[in-house]
């Protein structure tokens, strides 16, 4: 038996390594390709079909390969420095429970996203109709005709409403200006400023209810709930915008429409939003399926795929994607968007949640989100922090803190995030701080959060 002492470094390194499983062929495989091609070596073939002009002169500056178990080690040294707080932050984004069952069948199911488009055979079907129950049922909550299923978020959907609503003006209108209401989420008004500067649309960012259409407007955005959580009445607003020529595009938050008033009952003619809120985790913001419902005329002049019903050569239903034009994908000069994606598989997610819980379920979540949040602010109070506003809200709200920032510290200092601090959004006291409030924080939670802010 040799010495142990002798044996070569090279015989002690871990064989699970990424190379041979990911990068391609073995050697052997190599070998006989190279013998088919009539060259040498890789470096032969390379330097007969790569340009010298594109090719570096100098290997690439890298350290030396891990294997699989190295990397992994490294990856869990790397999140064990995490810091998990329980989240009480909202404005477009909710902590709220994942179903095991969609965690489980949907979330870690390779089945589901390999596909990259559901236009696969083997799940086509059954993923079309997946995306069309989405549909239905952002109509039914929103209160609109006709909804899609692509895309990206809800500042991504804003922004399309806004190009949708300059489409839709008779064509001799010279109307360029977009009126955004400063109670929007604040990444909200950004994305639409930058889609606007680019196709050159004036945006005015300010309080609605001193807006006078005194400019030539074609659309205004109004955020149901507002982003400071208020519940407010936007009826009168949307008739002076459209005694103005103007169309309405309302922001809205799903899961609050199986509570209030849904917006095409008071005059929204484009509704969007996103649907992170059913079973859909956080995931460092993003992805998550956002959605566009508009009103039947507008059909024509929606973004991104809509799931309709026909029938197959046998006469039987089928599914299918409709009203989609072929300059949608070829001629991207003249498509209605073309930033767009496929969020099928979170809008499936969606969908399941819905079907697991049911219309009835889905409200009771809501109605219990209201009722913690409600309870939050009532124990907030208590401890010295009150409403920055007397207006009904449903999940969010504001509090009024007269050293903000040490408030947060304390917050953070216990576990628990919140804010972001009103500073840093328009149309909200200075002195605010966001809280939110899902069906996942626990009474413990938010009895825990107030006593860590206590005033005094």
């Amino acid at each position: 038996m040799s010495n142990p002492t002798d044996t070569p470094r090279s015989l002690l390194n871990p064989i699970d390594n990424f190379a041979p499983r990911h990068l391609g062929p073995r050697p052997a495989d190599v070998e006989q390709m190279l013998e088919i091609l009539e060259v040498s070596s890789l470096d032969e073939l390379i330097e007969q079909t790569i340009p010298d002009s594109i090719r570096l002169a100098a290997p690439l500056h890298l350290p030396p390969a891990r294997t699989e178990s190295e990397v992994i080690a490294d990856l869990r040294e790397l999140a064990g420095m995490n810091q998990v707080y329980r989240s009480f932050i909202g404005m477009g984004y909710a902590n709220c429970l994942v179903p095991p069952v969609i965690q489980r069948n949907i979330l870690e199911n390779p089945g589901w996203y390999t596909q990259y488009t559901p236009y696969q055979a083997e799940i086509a079907q059954g993923r079309l109709e997946a995306l069309l129950n989405f549909q239905t049922m952002v109509s039914d909550l929103t209160g609109m005709t006709i909804a899609n299923a692509s895309l990206l978020d809800e500042g991504t959907a804003a922004a399309e409403a806004m190009t949708l609503c300059q489409r839709a003006m008779p064509r001799k209108s010279t109307a360029n200006t977009f009126f955004v209401s400063d109670l929007c989420h604040p990444q909200t008004i950004a994305l639409v400023q930058t889609r606007a500067e680019a196709l050159g649309i004036e945006v005015v960012v300010g309080d609605y209810t001193q807006y006078d259409f005194s400019q030539t407007t074609f659309g205004v955005l109004l955020q149901y709930p507002a982003t400071g959580g208020a519940i407010l009445d936007y009826e009168p607003f949307c008739r002076q915008a459209h005694e103005a020529g103007a169309l309405v595009v309302i922001a809205a938050d799903l899961l609050a429409l199986t509570l209030l008033r849904p917006p095409g009952e008071f005059g929204a003619d484009v509704v969007v939003g996103n649907s992170q809120r059913f079973g859909v985790p956080l995931g460092y913001g993003g992805p998550h399926a956002a959605f566009m419902a508009t009103k039947d005329e507008h059909k024509r002049l929606m973004p991104g795929r809509l799931v309709g019903v026909s029938k197959d050569t046998t006469g039987k239903p089928a599914l299918r994607l409709a009203l989609q034009t072929r300059e949608q994908h070829i001629r991207r000069d003249k498509a209605t968007s073309n930033i767009c994606t496929n969020q099928g598989l979170l809008a499936l997610r969606a969908t399941v949640y819905l079907s697991l819980l049911g219309p009835q379920g889905l409200r009771e979540v809501g109605e219990l989100s209201c009722r913690k949040a409600h309870y939050a602010a009532e124990q907030l109070a208590d401890a010295g922090l009150s409403l920055a506003f007397d207006r009904p809200f449903f999940k969010e709200f504001t509090i009024k803190s007269r050293d903000v920032a040490a408030t947060m510290a304390l917050a953070r200092e216990a576990g628990f995030d919140i804010g972001p601090d009103c500073q840093r959004v328009g149309g909200l006291p200075q002195d605010g701080i966001l809280v939110a409030v899902t069906e996942r924080r626990t009474r413990d939670e938010i009895d825990g959060l107030a006593g860590a802010c206590r005033v005094g």
